[in-house]
């Protein structure tokens, strides 16, 4: 029995170290890790938000005054219409590589107004001396004078006042884009194409007529008259602008931009009840060249998904 314990004892020795011997010349197997998986903003895709700003807007306007067909007082001026702007954006981007391509439009409400304004000289001189007169010695460059049989009565034509005022209500964009990213999550961009605006004006021009008989030793009437026109003009024009954007959070990115916006000219013309040297009524005219320079703040989100993953 003690042969038999001993002799087993040896087999399962043999067998474990037979064993151990089969594992150690049995060959590794070696698994590759998988390679790391990179997240990359991608801006494709269409995308909304709003924004809000201020507007330093400017109108290069002229301002007539005409008598007969004879312009008898002219008067440039450039004046500010400055206010605070805001509203909304929509757009879409394409992104090959570094470089974004897309198109945007806006809408922006808008406080920016101004005005302006020139007198017209008047002649102010009372003769005194007893002899007659002529209108001519009389009138002012823009009205019409009183004379009398003798200079007791005779009073110059007094001033015109033409005043000019003018807003931007609402205005809107529809432009390209062209832009690189810096890093994967910040893009720079210049901008540019079609802006459109609508301007309100309004011209009041104030006199005051002398009624009377000329001729007549009697003191004239005189009457405050004063003549407006109100014109609303939608206006196409053109603009370009730089900007960068930058993701925020998730589908959020944030954008600081600025615009210069060219609106061209508006224009109007209008008859007024101020009698002018010749008898007849004045005509007051305006052009106007409206710019803008926009800097603003906005905020987008964008529907597609902003991370891709990449190996």
């Amino acid at each position: 029995m003690k042969r038999i314990l001993i002799g087993s004892a040896a087999v399962l020795t043999l067998f474990t170290a037979t064993g151990a011997l089969a594992a150690d010349l049995a060959p590794r197997v070696y698994t590759k890790a998988p390679p790391p998986v990179v997240a990359v903003y991608d801006w494709t895709g269409f995308y909304i938000g709003g924004n809000v700003g201020y507007s330093w807007g400017r109108s290069d306007s002229s301002l007539g005054l005409i008598d007969a067909g004879t312009i008898v007082n002219a008067a440039n001026s450039k004046f500010n219409m400055n206010g605070v702007i805001g509203g909304g954006q929509i757009g879409y981007n394409w992104q090959r590589s570094n470089w974004v391509f897309g198109f945007e439009a806006d809408i922006q409400g808008s406080g920016q107004k101004g005005s302006t304004g020139t007198t017209c000289p008047g002649n102010t001189t009372v003769f005194t001396f007893a002899s007659p007169t002529t209108p001519a010695a009389v009138n002012g460059r823009c009205s019409l004078g009183f004379f009398g049989d003798t200079g007791d009565f005779n009073v110059g034509g007094l001033p015109v006042t033409d005043t000019l005022s003018q807003k931007l209500d609402w205005f809107g964009t529809f432009r390209g884009r062209v832009g690189t990213t810096f890093t994967p999550t910040v893009l720079a961009y210049v901008t540019g194409g079609l802006a459109y605006g609508d301007v309100k004006t309004t011209n009041t021009v104030s006199g005051t007529n002398l009624i009377g008989a000329s001729g007549f030793n009697t003191t004239p009437l005189m009457v405050p008259v004063f003549g407006a026109m109100s014109n609303s003009s939608i206006r196409a024009g053109w603009t370009v602008g730089v900007g960068v954007e930058a993701v925020v959070s998730g589908n959020w990115t944030a954008k600081l931009e600025y615009l210069y916006i060219d609106l061209g000219n508006v224009s109007g013309s209008f008859v007024m009840p101020v009698v002018g040297p010749s008898g007849g009524f004045l005509t007051a005219n305006y052009s106007s060249h409206i710019t803008d320079n926009i800097l603003r703040v906005g905020l987008n989100y964008r529907f597609s998904g902003p991370v891709v993953a990449k190996y």
